[in-house]
């Protein structure tokens, strides 16, 4: 069973998101496919410009944004440099002046996406959930290289869920 091991708060600078947005979870596999997430890594300048302002980025992401009365809206993609062009086909988000409330999930990659438990335990540590203008609220999934990606002696990953937070 899956567990949230840490939690804490970072600030974190602009960012531009860039991605596809969908309807529903899943469509990673086209992303795969289609080298997408090499093309925006190539669009950014190399993940090293993302690392450098910000040590949690360079992540492939999952973006949620829930709102009352509002479709659920899902995109794919990556954080980059605020000023990253925009490639033909792909759409993009600009967070400004926030923060991040981060999540550790610690346990099998089929039990980490259980994500439930973070909105109360950013919490109980003091953090307040953003919400944009329209009062949806946005929150992601940072699959990171190596915690997420290469399972440790026990089998298990790390997988990042992130909720903006007020500052």
């Amino acid at each position: 069973m899956a567990e949230i091991i840490k939690v804490f708060k970072e600030n974190i600078p602009t960012m531009r998101f860039i991605g596809k947005k969908y309807d529903n979870f899943g469509h990673w596999g086209e992303w795969w496919q289609n080298g997408w997430f090499d093309l925006l890594e190539q669009t950014m300048g190399g993940t090293d410009k993302i690392l450098a302002i910000w040590e949690n980025g360079g992540g492939y992401i999952g973006v949620e944004r829930r709102a009352d009365g509002e479709p659920f809206e899902y995109y794919i993609g990556m954080l980059s440099p605020e000023n990253t062009p925009v490639p033909d086909g792909f759409v993009s988000i600009d967070f400004k002046d926030l923060s991040l409330g981060t999540c550790w999930i610690y346990g099998k990659e089929n039990e980490v996406h259980d994500t439930s438990a973070c909105k109360q335990k950013l919490a109980e540590n003091g953090m307040e959930i953003w919400q944009d203008e329209n009062g949806a609220v946005w929150s992601f999934e940072n699959c990171l290289c190596p915690r997420y990606t290469t399972p440790d002696e026990n089998g298990n990953v790390i997988l990042d869920y992130c909720y903006f937070v007020t500052k």
